[in-house]
């Protein structure tokens, strides 16, 4: 496995969470298929709400989980693929428009690159930049809803993009941890659209469908219509705020509400025992704790529900309300609590199914793979063998992740004011070579 041509075919994803930092190195099979040769996962101490809050940490974690998966993978790792998430990111709509010089030739992708260059020249808050620019439909010469004019012919190119922002600052940090470890990024992807990628299929895409990834600090949501990205929005809080709800009221430490949720939790307080009695070591010699695992399923069913309440906001903002045949996959960490798709159609009326990654993995793969913790980062994997060419421009690379950076724009500072000069000297020189 650690000869030149199969370490030129193995792809690897970062997935950086508030939970957990796994990374993950795979490559196509023979069938398309994800072929996992290694994989870590450890704890993640340095992000909050979807966001690195302490480099430091952050660094150490992603490093011991590159080293478990290179240790699995038997190879050392250059270039890696990584996730964006966190309350920053906003998303809104705009129309391009591109008059053509000739309506004898046929519309190129050439046509197509232009009109989405011109969308990273918006003028955006302080701060923020373009992640994504998604095409919707586009209209040739009046003749709208067409999903590919490539082949066309027409004078007139007009599009509507759903464009995807974030903060500067986000994506510097991801960059400088990452660059921290020695590895290099190749490309950073929205981390609901990398989900979308691994739990849902073409089908559901085209029919409407709500990606709801609960995580551990946010929910990111993400709506598909006609196959296209339609809606993307993130709710600042996760399973964390769970976990919290759960310590507050069941009054114990917050490693045992995190116990608690994952070995007793449910949803739904209707599909528990009524009379089932939870014991927790006491503190300290301190007499043992008893919890109605009933009370248990309450205080989360409270939280799930004003999930599930902000996720119909959205769909509503969406202006697709009634029009997502598919209804509702969950995925993410806390779409492994118990009877969540049973409390989504009681609660919001539409259908609701687990979203796992096994889809696109490879006959004999581990198991736990298998779970929506890791549709992130299986989709990241997804989105780089669709993009393998796919390099950031040099401007993100060198986002300030060194200090030689102002230098260079000092130097490029410098060169503009010579050739400003030089070109100030010619012009006064030349009428007075004239007389």
């Amino acid at each position: 496995m650690d000869n030149a041509q199969d370490q030129s075919n193995v792809t690897v994803a970062i997935d950086i969470g508030t939970t957990k930092i796994c990374a993950v190195a795979a490559r196509r099979d023979p069938h398309g298929r994800v072929e996992v040769l290694g994989f870590g996962k450890v704890n993640s101490e340095g992000v909050l709400r979807g966001v690195v809050s302490n480099i430091e940490k952050t660094v150490r974690a992603i490093q011991e989980a590159v080293t478990l998966a290179e240790k699995a993978a038997g190879m050392k790792f250059e270039v890696v693929h990584v996730g964006i998430a966190g309350q920053h990111i906003r998303s809104l709509q705009h129309r391009g428009i591109l008059t053509r010089d000739n309506n004898h030739t046929e519309i190129s992708q050439g046509d197509i690159d232009r009109l989405i260059s011109d969308m990273y020249k918006l003028v955006l808050p302080p701060g923020d930049k373009i992640l994504h620019v998604i095409p919707q439909e586009y209209t040739v010469d009046n003749e709208q809803g067409i999903a590919d004019p490539i082949g066309m012919s027409g004078v007139r190119l007009e599009a509507n993009f759903h464009i995807i922002t974030g903060q500067i600052s986000a994506s510097s940090n991801i960059y400088r941890c990452v660059d921290r470890t020695g590895l290099k990024v190749a490309s950073m992807t929205l981390e609901p659209i990398a989900s979308a990628a691994a739990v849902l299929n073409p089908e559901e895409k085209e029919a409407g469908v709500v990606l709801v990834d609960i995580g551990g600090g946010t929910t990111d949501i993400t709506i598909f219509k006609d196959g296209i990205i339609r809606h993307t929005a993130v709710i600042p809080f996760g399973g964390n705020v769970i976990t919290n709800d759960i310590k507050e009221g069941c009054t114990v430490m917050a490693n045992q509400a995190e116990k608690l949720k994952i070995k007793f939790g449910s949803a739904m307080a209707d599909e528990v025992y009524e009379n089932r009695i939870i014991t927790i070591p006491g503190l300290r010699g301190r007499d043992p704790r008893e919890i109605l695992e009933r009370n248990l399923a309450m205080i989360i069913q409270a939280r799930v529900e004003e999930v599930l309440d902000y996720v119909l906001s959205e769909v509503k903002r969406s202006g697709y309300e009634r029009k997502l045949i598919a209804g509702i996959v969950f995925t993410g960490g806390g779409a492994l609590l118990n009877h969540i798709d049973k409390l989504a159609e009681y609660h919001t009326g539409m259908s609701a199914r687990i979203g796992v990654p096994v889809e696109h993995l490879a006959h004999g793969y581990l198991e736990q793979l298998g779970s929506p913790i890791y549709a992130t980062a299986i989709g990241l994997l997804l989105r780089a063998f669709e993009n393998p060419a796919k390099v950031l421009p040099k401007e993100a690379k060198a986002a300030p992740t060194t200090e030689e950076e102002p230098e260079e724009d000092e130097r490029s500072g410098k060169w503009y004011e010579q050739l400003f000069k030089k070109t100030k000297e010619w012009f006064e020189a030349e009428p007075d070579s004239e007389f």
